[in-house]
């Protein structure tokens, strides 16, 4: 009978180590990004004009940079399906397995009509070969007091969204989207 009740105690010990013991320790984010994939915007309008795009690779995300002349004051950036041109609505083709369509709410030119960024090649605004997440950017137009640039992406990653002062009286709308999850 001593046997049993030893047995049994045991047992009943172990159970109860296992509601006690703490369980496996939950994976930290990657490099402490906590940002997600939802869409990002602020609804203000700019009385400044775009007048470049750039792109940047970091430890753990890649940069996209879209230069002004003034206050940034207005953007939107999502996960679409398709990115597609300001005023007409035509497809604009990405590689990559996701697509970030970064609207900033300024235009490519001043009130006179005379552009203020023209891109050397609308389908490659910057050479991103050997990026770890970023597979093309191509320009979406402007059109309206709006201009839009295409991201294609590896996958739909994690990203944020903000705005910086500088250079020259400038701003610089940023988008960063982490190499993982």
């Amino acid at each position: 009978m001593r046997k049993i009740s030893a047995g049994m105690g045991a047992v009943v010990a172990v159970a109860g180590l296992g509601l006690v013991a703490p369980g496996p320790a939950s994976a930290s984010p990657y490099c402490g990004i906590m940002w997600g994939s939802l869409a990002k915007a602020d609804p203000d309008m700019s009385s400044a004009n775009v007048t470049n795009v750039r792109t940047g690779q970091q430890a753990c995300y890649d940069r996209l940079v879209i230069d002004l002349s003034g206050k940034v004051a207005g953007y939107s950036v999502q996960y679409v399906p398709v990115v597609v041109q300001d005023g007409s609505g035509f497809e604009i083709p990405l590689l990559g397995d996701a697509d970030l369509q970064v609207t900033v709410t300024a235009p490519s030119y001043n009130q006179g009509g005379q552009a203020t960024y023209v891109p050397a090649a609308k389908a490659e605004l910057s050479n991103v070969s050997g990026y770890q997440t970023f597979r093309q950017v191509a320009y979406a137009g402007s059109f309206e007091g709006y201009t839009s640039v295409g991201l294609g992406v590896r996958a739909r990653l994690p990203f944020r969204v903000f705005t910086l002062d500088g250079p020259d009286g400038g701003s610089r709308l940023v988008v960063d989207v982490a190499h993982h999850w």
